[in-house]
């Protein structure tokens, strides 16, 4: 369900927020279906406001197999795949095409990827992030592997593959991962996606109330109750107005409120 945390008074350095006024923290999995809509909506909604070099995303690991314990389990993520892919089928959707086997079983390297890739700026990891989103949802493809990782970051045209391998074979980003895990747990960050600025506005799921029939993940169906993509507007407009673009807000989004 969409929703927020109130963090009235949450010091600047709080480990959810981003460093900077112009970026957005997005805290996300790459196996959450409401993550790819999420992130989806961002990029598509910055570019029609002209904010692509204005607004920067700054992506989080949220990973839900550390939280559960489990593999995101495939029958709950097919079970998405026609409910919210619907709400915007341009992000790129398909049930799994590929042999069983090749099932990603874990998206551990490929948010350490992500991670890896700020070393080179923010439209760096931006890219690689899209773009193993898509590589998934879209082309079915087992973005657990290294050389799938590899393969798709080249693809993009907008990193040095040589540096992000030597960054990932360290095992430098692997960290950043366990302590966004960290800094994210006990509901400090509510779920994937869950998207924060600098001044303590935020949402989680933004826009989208969804409930489950007939079980939870993995056994029922999500079923959505609203969907509002005018929040990502507001979220990106705040963070203009944030960074002292001369952009001004659409009215909403105190900390707090989503």
């Amino acid at each position: 369900m969409s929703r927020s945390l109130d963090l009235t008074g949450v010091p600047p350095d709080d480990p959810r927020l981003p460093r900077d006024p112009d970026t957005l923290a997005v805290w996300t999995d790459l196996n959450c279906s409401f993550a790819h809509l999420a992130v989806h909506r961002l990029h598509e909604t910055r570019e029609r406001l002209g904010l692509v070099d204005v607004v920067h995303l700054d992506h989080r690991a949220f990973p839900l197999e550390l939280f559960n314990l489990s593999v995101n389990e495939r029958p709950g993520v097919d079970s998405e795949i026609s409910v919210v892919g619907a709400l915007d089928p341009t992000a790129g959707w398909r049930l799994w095409q590929g042999p069983d086997w090749r099932y990603p079983v874990t998206m551990l390297p490929a948010l350490e990827a992500v991670q890896a890739a700020k070393a080179q700026g923010w439209r760096a990891s931006e890219r690689l992030d899209r773009a193993l989103r898509r590589a998934f949802w879209a082309d079915s493809r087992c973005i657990s592997m290294r050389h799938v990782i590899l393969d798709i970051a080249a693809g993009t045209g907008a990193l040095d593959v040589d540096a992000l391998a030597a960054r990932l074979d360290a095992g430098s980003a692997r960290a950043a991962v366990l302590a966004q895990f960290e800094a994210a747990r006990g509901d400090r960050v509510v779920c994937s996606p869950h998207v924060f600025l600098a001044d303590g506005t935020n949402a989680a799921n933004p826009g989208v109330n969804v409930h489950w029939v007939n079980g939870g993940f993995g056994e029922g169906f999500p079923v959505i109750d609203a969907d509002d993509p005018s929040v990502y507007e507001r979220l990106l407009l705040r963070a203009a107005e944030l960074a002292g673009s001369g952009r001004t807000a659409v009215p909403a989004a105190g900390p707090g409120s989503g």
